[in-house]
């Protein structure tokens, strides 16, 4: 064929489930940047006029039709443009995920996903149906008729089709039909959710079919925290032939994050410039760039104003702490002060102006002083050590620190309940008892805070701690969101000494001397999180062979001694404590405050793990380790 040049842009977007104005903007947003830099076909994400997470919305019928009256509004700024954006259409009773190609004002087609995420956090069979490959029909709304199917587009003599996220990671994917048919560009708009490294994953993906299937590849994730538990990180590739042309910057504050390239087309193709990516990804760099980013559309979608955390000095409530100060000066970095003010939606004209006048470096301190409001709730128990690891770290970030001890209360209930009991409570008797009530104390003040500040509670309970309740439901549990209940106690403790020397941030210094300790026995005894359960690396270790590697527990048994990490009694005790406490603590799992998808699976039963509160146990396959 001749040579042909186009050019190609992808744009990442911030939607919100049934936002329709902040959706249409950011498309029409897109649309006009597109259009100023002359882009021949610009590739939206999936499902961005609704939004990915509208989960059983999808299946209102009402919803689809309001759904079709905005897709109309889109069509209508596609002058001079060929526009393709991710919509679902309701076809008598199946609900399908399609992609709409748009060109100069009139709808095309409708491209059906054909293969559906099912696994991990996805549950899309729920909502909608696939579509055979090869097949190509005809539907009509109001009057008009358009095709829906496996359909292959042309542009200037140019062939394209599509691969609409998960159809791109299946072995028989769609991509295999289009190079006989003499496709030379594949369009991807995908909600992929963000994980730790999945964009090398992702890339590989990309970069590796456009030289299997000789083409260009053009590729649109959606942007941000959407709807509160996934965060996506708004990746926008082309590619060509097994050459990587364009890749953006990820997890932008940005509402729309446009790329665009010329990309020639002919038989022997030119590659003008192309771009080196160098792996491997730093996963520490990747967590806290999606962690202050998720907060802060968490923050600003649910309309609060700022955050209210109980800072204990420890390694949780420390990271938290980090995470919203360098939301903070991530988001003043990309946005600007003004545009970061407007955008959290909680500051008048006043403040915008001070904040706008105020020297550069005194700025994100002062916003985070607004943002974030930290109380140290001491008790006997607590340790000189964790009070000043609190009071320098909020110090260091500035932070609103407040300090007070619950003694006085503590003392009061367990005198209620020991004259109803007529007894004494005592360590060696009501270990747990006197445990939790002192975590529990500890809710109320803190909620009085966040209500008075029209604040989000941060809950600060990880991974490691999710797994074996080692939490007090009510206590340290208590939240609005759970932002590190995604990450286990091992990372966190390395990501804490990281953020200290990579990021600057010195307040840290004081909890990455200390040893994890929920400070709630008697100082004399010394408690440590590890001394009470297991060493972390091989909780953690035992959780992914269990939950994400799915072995029975003999054979997570037969793993530990295979390498190395215990002896036989050792190993067989580990495993007996983590499946008794994994078993008896399905319950506070149910109840933990929303969290974020962050690493490649997670323990939240309404998204990556289910588990029944009431079983057996594994009683059989524990006595059975040592078979």
């Amino acid at each position: 064929m001749e040579e042909t040049k186009l050019i190609l842009a992808g744009a990442a977007l911030n939607q919100t489930p049934l936002d329709w104005e902040n959706n249409l903007l950011n498309i029409k947003n897109a649309i006009t940047e597109a259009i100023t830099h002359n882009v021949d076909i610009l590739l939206l994400p999936e499902l961005c006029i609704t939004g990915y997470g509208c989960e059983d919305l999808f299946l209102h019928p009402w919803l689809a039709d309001e759904t079709f009256g905005k897709l109309l509004q889109v069509k209508e700024w596609c002058e001079g443009i060929t526009v393709c954006l991710g919509v679902h259409l309701l076809l008598g009773r199946d609900v399908y995920n399609t992609a709409c190609v748009i060109r100069n004002k009139e709808i095309v087609g409708f491209t059906a996903k054909q293969f559906l995420a099912r696994d991990g956090v996805h549950y899309e069979p729920r909502w909608f149906t696939p579509w055979p490959a090869n097949e190509v029909q005809e539907f009509e709304v109001l009057g008009q008729r358009y095709p829906i199917g496996d359909i292959i587009y042309e542009e200037q003599g140019v062939k394209f089709a599509f691969e609409i996220c998960e159809d791109a990671w299946r072995p028989n994917r769609p991509a295999e039909r289009h190079l006989p048919k003499g496709v030379q560009l594949i369009l991807n708009p995908s909600a992929s959710h963000f994980a730790l490294s999945k964009t090398d994953v992702r890339h590989r993906l990309v970069v590796e079919a456009s030289q299997k299937y000789r083409c260009a590849y053009l590729y649109a994730n959606l942007l941000g925290n959407e709807a509160g538990s996934m965060i996506y990180d708004g990746e926008v590739l082309i590619a060509q032939n097994g050459k990587l042309i364009r890749r953006n910057e990820l997890l932008s504050f940005k509402d729309v994050d446009l790329e665009l390239a010329e990309v020639c087309f002919g038989d022997n193709p030119t590659i003008a410039e192309t771009i080196e990516y160098l792996p491997p990804i730093d996963e520490n760099r990747e967590l806290i760039a999606a962690l202050s980013l998720a907060l802060f559309d968490y923050m600003r979608k649910s309309r609060s104003r700022g955050f209210v955390l109980s800072l204990s000095g420890g390694a949780d409530s420390s990271l938290c702490a980090v995470a919203v100060a360098e939301m903070v000066r991530r988001g003043v970095e990309q946005l600007g002060v003004l545009g970061f003010v407007a955008k959290a939606r909680m500051f008048g004209l006043k403040d915008a102006a001070y904040f706008d006048m105020i020297p550069e470096e005194q700025v994100v301190r002062e916003l985070v002083g607004r943002l974030l409001t930290c109380a140290y709730q001491g008790t006997v128990n607590s340790s000189d050590d964790t009070f000043t690891s609190a009071r320098e770290l909020a110090e260091s970030i500035g932070a609103v620190f407040h300090a007070w001890t619950i003694d006085d209360e503590v003392r009061g209930y367990i005198s209620k309940i020991e004259d109803a009991i007529d007894r004494t409570l005592t360590w060696e008797k009501d270990d747990v008892t006197l445990q939790n009530i002192q975590a529990r104390v500890r809710a109320p003040g803190i909620w009085m805070l966040a209500n008075i500040n029209n604040a989000l509670l941060l809950a600060t309970s990880n991974r490691s701690e999710a797994a074996v309740g080692y939490a007090t439901m009510d206590g340290d549990t208590a939240g609005s969101i759970s932002p590190i209940a995604g990450i286990d106690k091992a990372f966190i403790r390395q990501f804490l000494i990281w953020m200290q020397r990579e990021l600057g941030y010195e307040g840290l210094q004081y909890v990455n001397s200390l040893q994890p300790t929920a400070e709630l026995r008697p100082s004399s005894e010394a408690q440590t999180d590890e001394k009470d359960l297991m060493p972390y690396e091989i909780l953690n270790k035992i959780e992914r062979l269990a939950f994400y590697d799915r072995l029975s527990p003999k054979q997570v048994y037969e793993q530990l001694l295979a390498d190395g990490t215990a002896s036989e009694d050792v190993a067989e005790a580990y495993v007996e404590k983590f499946y008794t406490l994994w078993t008896r603590n399905q319950w506070k799992r149910e109840r933990y405050a929303p969290s974020f998808h962050l690493d490649d699976y997670n323990l939240n039963p309404r998204s990556w793990l289910r588990f029944p509160i009431l079983s057996g146990g594994f009683r059989d396959e524990l006595l059975s380790l040592r078979d």
